[in-house]
């Protein structure tokens, strides 16, 4: 099967895992557009607190001792706790409550939520950042004053730590935290499994997320399984962890994990961003006068892509990991998916991948010692666009690897 990619979408051809909850469906057709294979594998599902005795509690608490300012972090988990006031008949009374204090929003998401119900923020950072928001208030003195500050989520080894309120608390604030919604792990874990389980195999290209939680919780199911360390390697070397922000960012690349994320923290940026990166840093090879890339699940032969099946496809990215190297048939006979002891099984699978190619002579024989990628020395580009790939760290989640460019913002997304 071949289509072409030269004059088609830019992601042709590209794997791209998605770890969204929330607008999985509409993220991945903004990929899909651009000619993009999706594998959606939700991450987290959100619990919103509707019934939860806990939020009508405080509720009820900032009802009858109402706050001086209120801090709103997210749209969904504001817009969440006026639905859930207006089921137990308090929608109009918190309304007016809150339109007594001063409220400021973190970013244009709860700034909407807030005007939704017909509220006004007073103040929102540019930087749509929780540490701006917090300079400000500090900034302008919080001793004895009430706070009430919305929550999110559950917090986790992986998550940027939560000391928003703690750090207020510290300036003598009294900090009303509201608990609005909560996050766990898919109820299902068998599409989370196959996608780590692809992150390792090097059958996505790049895996995206958009929230710090779905970072946390696939760590959390790869540490479960024992594959954290092997996701991290696959992380650090060919597979490409893309971030809706540096929220999101912040639990990989305290472990060492670099990161790539759009100017603006948003899908839309997110989906144009992957479009541009991918292409960008795709692997070209030149071999026996053909142009070839290996992708997560396919080889583009000449700007045509090439699906390829399991064998043969494992060959090729075992002989693509070092171009022009020759791999003996013991190794490659290790690639091959079931393993076995009978070489022939990698002469057949070659002969299958130069079926698959379309360039038989791409792939050159090595008497008595294997079999390599038959390289044009003069016009060989195969520069390797991340680094080298580094062996898996000794280090652990209890010591995390230093990150790349430190973490900008406290624990919320």
């Amino acid at each position: 099967m071949t289509s072409p990619t030269d004059s088609g979408p830019c992601l042709a051809g590209f794997t791209i895992g998605v770890t969204a909850a929330r607008r999985a469906e509409e993220f991945s057709t903004l990929l899909t557009r651009r000619g993009a294979t999706v594998s959606s594998a939700p991450a987290i599902r959100i619990i919103p607190l509707a019934d939860d005795t806990e939020l009508e509690r405080v509720t009820e608490q900032l009802i009858a001792d109402p706050p001086q300012i209120t801090v709103a972090t997210t749209g969904i988990g504001f817009r969440g706790w006026m639905e859930a006031a207006e089921g137990w008949g308090l929608a109009e009374v918190l309304r007016d409550t809150l339109a007594s204090t001063r409220m400021l929003a973190r970013g244009p998401k709860a700034k909407g939520a807030i005007r939704a119900a017909e509220l006004r923020e007073e103040w929102s950072p540019a930087s749509e950042s929780s540490a701006e928001v917090l300079d400000h208030l500090l900034a302008e003195g919080v001793e004895g004053v009430r706070i009430a500050v919305q929550l999110h989520g559950a917090t986790t080894e992986w998550e940027p730590v939560p000391d928003f309120c703690e750090v207020l608390r510290c300036a003598g604030a009294d900090v009303v935290p509201v608990p609005v919604y909560r996050w766990e792990p898919p109820a299902d874990r068998g599409p989370m499994d196959a996608m780590i389980e692809s992150i390792i195999s090097g059958s996505l290209d790049c895996v995206t997320f958009t929230s710090a939680p779905a970072v946390a919780s696939m760590l959390m199911r790869a540490k479960e399984t024992g594959l954290l360390e092997s996701v991290l390697h696959a992380f650090r070397g060919r597979v490409l962890a893309a971030c809706v922000g540096p929220i999101t960012a912040a639990p990989l690349e305290e472990l060492g994990v670099p990161t790539t994320m759009p100017g603006r923290a948003r899908l839309g940026a997110l989906a144009r961003h992957v479009a541009e990166e991918l292409p960008r840093r795709a692997n070209r090879i030149y071999a026996a006068g053909h142009l070839i890339s290996v992708r997560g699940g396919c080889v583009v032969v000449d700007n045509e892509v090439r699906q390829l099946a399991p064998a043969p496809m494992a060959l090729m990215r075992s002989l693509a990991r070092q171009p022009g190297r020759v791999v003996s048939r013991e190794d490659l006979l290790a690639a091959l998916p079931g393993g076995g002891d009978d070489t022939h099984a990698v002469e057949t699978a070659i002969a299958r991948l130069r079926a698959g190619l379309g360039t038989p002579k791409a792939i050159q024989t090595v008497v008595k010692r294997g079999y390599r990628l038959a390289l044009d020395a003069a016009d060989c580009s195969d520069t390797p666009i991340r680094g080298a790939v580094q062996a898996p760290p000794t280090s652990g989640i209890g010591t995390p690897a230093r990150s790349p460019r430190p973490a900008r913002a406290i624990g919320v997304w």
